[in-house]
């Protein structure tokens, strides 16, 4: 009976090693920590920081309305500025 319950256990011990990589001690932790430690920097990281620029931008925008200017800049309208074909020389005004 107990070698059932211990033969159940180093299987479930493998398994769970094997999924991991198969690496075992200080290997183990140390790649977790690298892998760790990139995920932190690609993913993380970078949303945080986007997630604290959006916030301190609605600051400044319900601050002062009038003093925040968004800096990007405008897309022009492809029938105004002739971009879309047959549209190249046609006016706004309507002659009469």
């Amino acid at each position: 009976m107990a070698s059932d319950w211990r033969r159940t256990m180093g299987n479930v011990r493998s398994f769970v090693g094997n999924s991991m990589g198969g690496l075992r001690g200080g290997q183990s932790l140390a790649s977790w920590l690298v892998a760790g430690t990139i995920a932190y920097y690609l993913w993380v990281k970078p949303a945080q920081d986007l997630k604290k620029e959006q916030q301190a931008r609605a600051l400044l925008a319900v601050a002062d309305a009038n003093q925040y200017v968004e800096k990007r800049k405008p897309i022009a309208d492809p029938q105004v500025t002739g971009l879309i074909y047959g549209n190249k020389n046609k006016t706004d005004k309507p002659q009469d």
